[in-house]
């Protein structure tokens, strides 16, 4: 097959089906009848010779090759997109462009505080709104444009991605204050007898943490397992549980709720915290804006 055997309005409709999965959304998006979907969709299908999508009760499904065809396709429309784009300016001191990141509990934490202030001194009309990063949605959130950056530990996101590192992070144990780990201190044998807090943070690089501990040989009692770390401060503030939790997120809470922190007795590989961008983006004006003033702000 030539590239001249292929009509560019074919792959777009193509990759608006792939995000959308349903006929009548995409006519809607692209402006043009539902006739003329079903249509392109048609000469796909006898051009490539594969069914692509098939219709179930929950949309267009896409058949193995689409999905194959999904990443190659999106990154070159990017590609497209942004080359004929690339003559556009972005002012941020007038721009009122709204901005999707993904980021945990934790991220929303540590970083939105001085982001925020960041913004509204240099870029006041920008808007953020934040997802969770989970990473069986995440790529294809991001390659669909639908979220801008994601930032934090997410070593699934590999092909078609760039990533630039903003620092290294350790784990660390925290406690309540006069907690009787506080006196005795922190060793294998206290560790391993003391009560905990397990933070699931699912879709995330985190669940290495419990690995580790289990490669280490050490078992630990569970008394209690939470989907994200948005409680852990209250939990830890009134009871004798411990938690292990990255250092950023221990340096913003170890204050407001009375907490202490201690190296964990258990070896734990640090972890890179990133910001991560598609490809699609990686010369989109804006998209470059953001990206550098996050990490003008947070690289260490």
């Amino acid at each position: 097959m030539e590239l001249q055997d292929i009509d560019l309005n074919l792959l777009v409709v193509f990759n608006e089906l792939l995000r959308q999965r349903r006929v009548s959304a995409v006519a809607n998006t692209l402006g043009i009848s539902q006739p003329a979907i079903s249509n392109a969709l048609n000469r796909l299908r006898k051009l490539l010779g594969d069914e692509l999508f098939l219709r179930t009760s929950k949309g267009m499904i896409p058949t193995p090759l689409a999905e194959t065809l999904a990443e190659p396709i999106g990154f070159a429309l990017g590609a497209i997109y942004n080359t004929l784009n690339a003559t556009s300016n972005f002012d941020p001191a007038s721009s009122t462009r709204a901005f999707t990141l993904a980021m945990t509990d934790i991220g929303e934490i540590y970083f939105l505080p001085a982001l925020m202030k960041r913004l509204a001194q240099v870029a006041p009309g920008v808007s953020i709104s934040t997802v969770r990063n989970h990473a069986d949605t995440l790529s294809e959130e991001m390659e669909a444009g639908r979220v801008d950056l994601a930032i934090g530990f997410l070593p699934d996101l590999k092909t078609g991605f760039f990533q630039r590192r903003l620092f290294r992070q350790r784990y660390v144990c925290i406690f309540r204050k006069g907690h009787p780990l506080a006196r005795t201190g922190m060793t294998p044998k206290a560790f391993w007898q003391a009560e905990h807090v397990s933070i699931v943070a699912e879709g995330t690089g985190h669940g290495m943490v419990d690995t580790a501990i289990q490669r280490a040989g050490v078992t630990r009692h569970m008394r209690l397992r939470v989907p994200h770390f948005v409680a852990v401060g209250h939990i830890l503030q009134t009871t004798d549980l411990i938690a292990v939790v990255p250092e950023a997120y221990a340096a913003r809470t170890l204050a407001p709720f009375g907490l202490e922190s201690a190296p964990c007795p258990i070896k734990i590989p640090d972890i890179s915290i990133n910001v991560l961008w598609h490809a699609r983006n990686h010369r989109e004006p804006s998209n470059q804006w953001l990206r550098q003033l996050i990490f003008d702000e947070f690289s260490l």
